[in-house]
């Protein structure tokens, strides 16, 4: 590709909301992925991503909106899950694994009851940021600003939950109120997410930036400050890369976040 037709390809509407959607979702992301790997949530965010796949089932089954159904269906499987992690002994890890095997295995047998084409089903699996319209830029912003907004607010009380949650009770903060706040933002933010990096690399999306973040920083807010930047460079840099090599979007993202997490490691490692 020549300098003229590189620069006619990232001149398209599609393309232009395609990076911006990028680093929405890169910073996004980049924040919660933070919060997930210091709560050791990593686990309920691959949880929720394989709930997706029933959730896209289950609104085809009843003629819904697919976006629609994903934000919808995903929020209530989330605090559904979270429920059950509190009122069992059982372990969040046990829960989870059932929740994953039970949703791939309802998923897959409603998926054959599925009336039609079921191709469209299909490209969640794998995402498609092309796909993004203005309309879901408009909701990737609000829930940044959301997202940011509450975090902000609450920035003391998170830290203490975060790192040590039986204190946080003890000095008074609602532990399970912020919990239950922060699992319908994580769950709205992994809809969105799926629509540019599909189910099966959601995980890698959340935890690789944090992940890397981790190795640089130790602050707390610092940490979420470069594992939000992380993601939204990734964004951009694994949208260039897209365009120019003719490569699948998301792929491009995730393989990008790798590459710096490796740089990182090596790096760390070079330093002792």
């Amino acid at each position: 590709m020549n300098f003229s037709e590189w620069v006619n390809l990232f001149s398209l509407p599609f393309m232009q909301r395609a990076i911006i959607g990028g680093i929405l979702l890169g910073f996004l992301g980049g924040m919660l992925g933070g919060f997930v790997i210091l709560r050791q949530l990593s686990l309920f965010g691959n949880a929720l991503g394989h709930t997706a796949f029933l959730a896209v089932v289950m609104g085809a089954l009843l003629q819904l909106p697919p976006m629609m159904a994903l934000i919808g269906f995903l929020v209530l499987f989330g605090l559904g899950i979270n429920y059950l992690i509190d009122q069992t002994n059982l372990g969040g890890d046990t829960i989870l694994s059932i929740v994953i095997a039970g949703s791939v295995a309802v998923g897959t047998i409603g998926f054959n009851f599925v009336p039609g084409y079921r191709g469209n089903l299909l490209s969640f699996l794998f995402g498609d940021i092309l796909a993004i319209s203005n309309l879901d830029l408009v909701f990737l912003v609000v829930l940044l600003l959301v997202t940011v907004g509450w975090l902000g607010l609450t920035l003391q009380q998170q830290i203490l939950l975060t790192l040590n949650s039986e204190l946080a009770k003890i000095q008074g903060i609602p532990v399970q109120r912020y919990q239950y706040i922060f699992i319908i933002i994580l769950s709205l933010a992994i809809a969105l997410t799926i629509r540019a990096v599909g189910i099966l690399l959601l995980n890698a999306f959340l935890v690789i930036p944090a992940a890397t973040a981790k190795l640089i920083s130790d602050q707390f807010v610092p940490f979420l400050g470069i594992s939000a930047v992380i993601g939204a460079m990734s964004g951009v840099v694994g949208m260039v890369l897209s365009g120019s090599l003719n490569l699948p979007s998301g792929p491009s993202i995730v393989l990008v976040q790798l590459v710096w997490f490796l740089v990182v490691v090596f790096s760390v490692r070079g330093r002792f």
